[in-house]
């Protein structure tokens, strides 16, 4: 059995390089995941309170909720317009978030 201290230091430098950059990578790709949950929940949130006409937009909290959302949303707003008075674009907004991260890995 080999312990750390038979190898060489550049081996022992080499194998902590590649530990480090597998919990680096880690780490950034469990962030991405998790941004893409909660922006996918704040979508779900926005979705469901325009259901109710008498909110108000410009005051907070939910001013803040459309300013998150609206860019993101307003991409897909460009090219599938409402059909019958209902925007459909948040349902191919969250179904593109979805793609995306089921794309990454762990």
């Amino acid at each position: 059995m080999m312990t750390f201290t038979s190898l060489p230091m550049f081996m022992i430098e080499l194998h902590l390089a590649q530990v480090y950059a597998a919990d680096s990578l880690g780490l950034i790709t469990n962030t991405v995941s998790t941004t893409l949950s909660i922006y996918t929940g704040l979508l779900i949130v926005r979705v469901l309170l325009t259901w109710f006409p008498n909110i108000d937009w410009y005051n907070q909290p939910f001013a803040a909720l459309s300013q998150i959302t609206d860019p993101y949303l307003n991409l897909f707003r460009q090219f599938i317009p409402p059909l019958g008075g209902m925007d459909i674009s948040p349902i191919l907004a969250i179904f593109l978030l979805q793609i995306v991260g089921s794309l990454i890995p762990g």
